[in-house]
């Protein structure tokens, strides 16, 4: 009976993801903010399916009451999020309160799938970054003096990579996080943040070659000591950041040919010094033939995402966790196997929504030096989910990089909280404009 259940429900969960994406892109074709909000409101409704159907189904499978109080602590804490938006801040985006939810609803679902105590604790993470973030918007509102601290944003994070370089110790070839007062968290997560901000101070403030020179090195020193660090992800991250930046600020498309080259030379140097860089690259040229070391990640992850086809094996019916890390870098897999690629489609078209949004926002802002962490932050976001999904897929090679909101990975889902709370802060601010 549990499998007929399964079976029937992976068909419902694809028509209701499909029907919540179609309502996702929908939102930009009107103009009314009623009719936006009757849209928005069909996709809370969706949502609420989606993470009922799916409980449900790992209820029966594993006849464990922990699940259903999960549930009930996830879908509270989401309607919750929703409710506080459209109360407090009435002229927040509502397709992008939906669409954070949504994606942290598939992360609650999947882990629970894949391990109820990692799903514990991202479920308690997100509560409290939610919680700190809905202040945000709030604080964007009230003061804006923030752009004066470009420089002080500009230290801390080279200062914070410092630390990661002499006092973090290695795992797997890189160097990520640091422990302060028993506190383990990645520097790397929250140095975005500061690095759009510190940018666009020094951007908006002047576009003269000197201080483009100026924002260079200081991009370079964050670039470099990740390189140093190993932490070749996050440092392609920082640069393609820098290389947007420059080009929406001064608008001359040079620039942005002479970082390509130069990110092009980078990546050959990167190629020849490190051998984990080379490991993966094999891996990406041939995982089959590596099957037994280097290419064992993503040819289950190829495996994983093959056979659930375009419905899905069904929630619990697949072997996601024969894939290593499953929880945070190759979780878009195991999505795929047991929920299906057309799911896993749909997944992507939320993120590229979001991203969507994220641009609208920041480019009609007045402001340059809003329009730049906006815009900043927009290519930070979507661009992990490139690397993300682009990796297991072997689109491109492994980076290492997780995808926003829906891996496992407390400093992942607060600075992706904190980066949809900066954008609302800004949507509101040009509303109230």
């Amino acid at each position: 009976m549990e499998l007929i259940i399964a079976e029937t429900v992976k068909y419902i969960l694809t028509a209701l993801m499909i029907l919540y994406s179609f309502q996702s892109f929908l939102v930009f074709r009107h103009k009314e903010e009623e009719e936006t909000r009757a849209i928005c409101r069909g996709q809370t409704v969706v949502m609420v399916l989606i993470q009922f159907l799916s409980f449900m189904v790992l209820y029966l499978e594993e006849r464990d009451i922990q699940i259903i109080v999960y549930y009930l602590v996830s879908q509270t804490t989401i309607l919750a999020v929703i409710i506080f938006y459209s109360i407090v801040y009435r002229n927040s985006s509502r397709l992008l309160v939906n669409n954070m939810c949504l994606l942290l609803t598939i992360s609650f679902i999947m882990l629970t799938r894949l391990s109820y105590y990692r799903a514990i604790r991202q479920v308690l993470v997100a509560i409290a970054s939610l919680i700190i973030t809905s202040t945000i918007p709030y604080i964007l509102m009230k003061f804006s003096d923030i752009r004066r601290y470009y420089y002080f944003f500009a230290i801390f994070g080279i200062v914070m990579f410092l630390l990661v370089l002499f006092f973090s110790v290695a795992v797997n070839g890189s160097k990520l996080n640091v422990n302060i007062f028993g506190v383990t968290f990645q520097p790397s997560e929250f140095v975005k943040l500061t690095f759009v901000i510190s940018m666009a101070g020094f951007l908006a403030k002047s576009h003269k070659l000197k201080d483009v020179v100026i924002t260079g090195l200081i991009a370079l020193a964050h670039v470099m000591l990740l390189v140093l660090a190993k932490d070749l992800g996050s440092a392609l991250i920082f640069f393609v950041v820098y290389i947007v930046l420059i080009y929406v600020a001064t608008g001359r498309f040079n620039y942005v040919l002479a970082g390509s080259a130069a990110g092009l030379m980078a990546a050959i140097a990167g190629y020849k010094l490190f051998s984990h860089v080379r490991v993966r690259v094999a891996a990406f040229t041939d995982p089959f033939g590596t099957i037994d070391n280097a290419g064992y990640q993503i040819a289950q992850s190829l495996f994983a995402i093959g056979t659930g086809g375009f419905f899905g094996m069904g929630i619990g019916q697949g072997a996601p966790k024969k894939i290593p890390v499953v929880v945070s870098d190759f979780i878009f897999s195991a999505i795929a196997e047991e929920m299906g690629v057309i799911f896993a489609i749909c997944i992507i078209l939320v993120c590229l929504s979001c991203f969507i949004m994220f641009m609208n926002i920041s480019i009609k802002f007045k402001d340059s030096f809003y329009k730049l962490v906006g815009v900043g932050i927009a290519v930070i976001y979507i661009f992990q989910v490139f690397l993300t999904i682009g990796g297991v897929t072997k689109f491109i090679p492994l980076t290492g990089v997780t995808l926003p909101l829906i891996s496992y990975g407390g400093n992942s889902i607060m600075v992706t909280l904190i980066m949809f709370a900066i954008i609302q802060g800004l949507y509101v601010n040009r509303k109230k404009s």
